[in-house]
């Protein structure tokens, strides 16, 4: 199995509707599901403290080759140009690990 974690600092106009944006996010990205080959599970969280990243995106994948078809992915691509419109930065971390 992959975990893909993702971290977006929203612009500071984008920032006090975080919550909204993560809710927007989330039914987004859950529609992915059954639509993306090997990808289990996913979800979108708010940071509830103060920190350097607002939202979290943590998905789970059958194995890399899944993961990396994710991200090429038109339906992917989609929320993609959504989030660009949002965040002013990001971060990813990527890891196999055992179920």
């Amino acid at each position: 199995m992959v975990r893909h974690i993702v971290l977006w600092k929203l612009k500071d106009a984008q920032a006090p509707n975080a919550a909204g944006h993560a809710a927007s996010l989330r039914s987004r990205f859950k529609a992915l599901l059954g639509v993306v080959p090997g990808l289990e599970s996913i979800e979108v969280g708010v940071n509830y403290k103060p920190g350097d990243y607002d939202l979290c995106l943590v998905a789970d994948f059958a194995d890399k080759p899944s993961e990396a078809a994710y991200q090429t992915h038109p339906e992917h691509l989609k929320i993609k140009e959504i989030i660009h419109t949002l965040i002013q930065a990001r971060t990813a971390f990527d890891y196999e690990y055992t179920a």
